[in-house]
């Protein structure tokens, strides 16, 4: 059976991959989009609590982790956030703004992935779903690609973007490196990333009662000391003064395995096995100068009651008992209080490990960028294979920013395939 021909075949129907297709097809090239899901955009439906934090009006390279971060630069500036958020309002989309420059739908992240599959409509390119590729040859000056049922498609290009490893039970798989491989291009290091990280048996024992309490907190790697300032409006984090790794001034939730929420996310990128982290729990407060003035104004008040006034009630009490303060304020001396300020403010733990890719929001790591040409993304030791999205070596911080990626490098691919 003679194979089907096409100018540009894409691997991948989330959004780094229907946003290429959309600018292929606008060019006139004849485009057909492949996925073994059998939904467009499964990623964008689930993310933002379903209703998809589509990019962040800080979007800027130095949000971006990587071998070498400063690739994204070029296609983060040719097409912004900005950008996207003129295609939104065009669709008739509403949206607003959360914090630190966060953009969510007001309605439901289906109406992101309708603007995409729509706009692909328009655009002519052809979405084939629960279909998924068997295996991949050079032919001549492109590739002749056998797919699961059967079929055969000859493509000049050959577009990438199926992902990364994160979240399995969608499907992801490391299908994207393996291909890679096979073409001769190195692959990172990759690991679970913007993912809750996780105590060992002893500490999570020490901290089970705390489960479900959350704080506002800056947390970095315990070489970076935290500290309550951040960079900007749209940024959580400041710079740390060791290694270039940040801290970051976010929520925190305690969990029965150990620590969640964004300030945890974030970090969870930027930290290694074996590391500890350093937490502020109460940043900008001054926890000994609390408790010695409340020391002064009533000295029969307990010390987990005066401490509960400034943090949660629950991690006062773990925080008193772990430290082994108790009694009233009037019995204990300032090195005591100054103890307890340090347990809140500068708390430094060793998470033994992360929940992994079945929690990760994304993956860390991927296809060398020194491999692909920054403008293009197209791999420049095999012509016509281009790599996009979270299968590249660039991943954002949480909040929007691993999206804008996702329509930044196929809005690039999709200007040259």
């Amino acid at each position: 059976m003679k194979p089907q021909t096409v100018d540009v075949l894409i691997v991948g129907a989330g959004a780094a991959g229907m946003m290429c297709a959309v600018e292929a097809g606008r060019r006139g090239r004849s485009v057909r989009v492949v996925d073994h899901a059998r939904s467009p955009g499964e990623k964008i439906r689930i993310s933002g609590g379903g209703r998809c934090n589509f990019t962040n009006l800080g979007t800027g390279p130095g949000n971006f982790l990587g071998e070498n971060p400063r690739f994204a630069t070029s296609a983060l500036r040719r097409f912004t956030q900005h950008d996207f958020v003129k295609r939104v309002d065009r669709a008739g989309i509403a949206w607003h703004e959360k914090t630190l420059g966060q953009l969510f739908c007001d309605d439901s992240a289906k109406q992101i992935v309708r603007m995409l599959t729509d706009d692909m409509r328009a655009a002519g390119a052809v979405l084939s779903l629960g279909v998924s590729v068997a295996g991949v040859q050079r032919a001549g000056a492109g590739f002749e690609v056998a797919l699961s049922d059967g079929s055969r498609v000859a493509c000049a290009s050959l577009i990438v973007a199926t992902g990364g490893k994160s979240i399995p039970k969608m499907g992801a798989t490391g299908w994207a490196y393996d291909l890679a491989r096979q073409f001769g291009l190195r692959v990172t290091e990759t690991r679970p990333a913007l993912v809750p990280l996780t105590f060992e048996t002893g500490l999570l024992e020490q901290t089970k009662d705390l489960a479900g309490v959350a704080v506002e907190a800056v947390v970095g790697v315990a070489d970076a000391p935290p500290t309550s300032a951040s960079s900007s409006h749209h940024s959580p984090a400041s710079s740390s003064p060791k290694g270039g790794r940040p801290t970051f001034k976010e929520a925190m939730l305690f969990t029965h395995r150990g620590l969640s929420g964004p300030a945890i996310l974030q970090i969870s990128s930027y930290w290694r096995e074996g590391e500890a982290i350093a937490l502020s729990m109460a940043p900008g407060t001054d926890i000994h100068a609390g408790l010695k003035s409340a020391k002064e104004e009533n000295g029969k008040q307990m010390v987990h009651t005066a401490l509960g006034h400034i943090v949660p009630r629950r991690l006062a009490e773990n925080v008193c008992a772990r430290e082994g303060v108790r009694g009233k304020l009037a019995e204990v001396g300032d090195k005591t209080l100054r103890r307890l300020d340090a347990a809140v403010n500068a708390w430094t733990v060793k998470p033994v490990g992360s929940e992994g890719y079945r929690t990760a929001e994304v993956t860390l790591g991927g296809v060398d960028t020194a491999a692909l040409d920054q403008q293009t993304m197209m791999a420049t030791a095999v012509p016509g294979l281009f790599f996009i999205g979270e299968a590249v070596d660039v991943t954002g911080w949480l909040g929007g920013y691993n999206f804008q990626w996702a329509w930044s490098s196929g809005w690039a691919a999709g200007q040259a395939c």
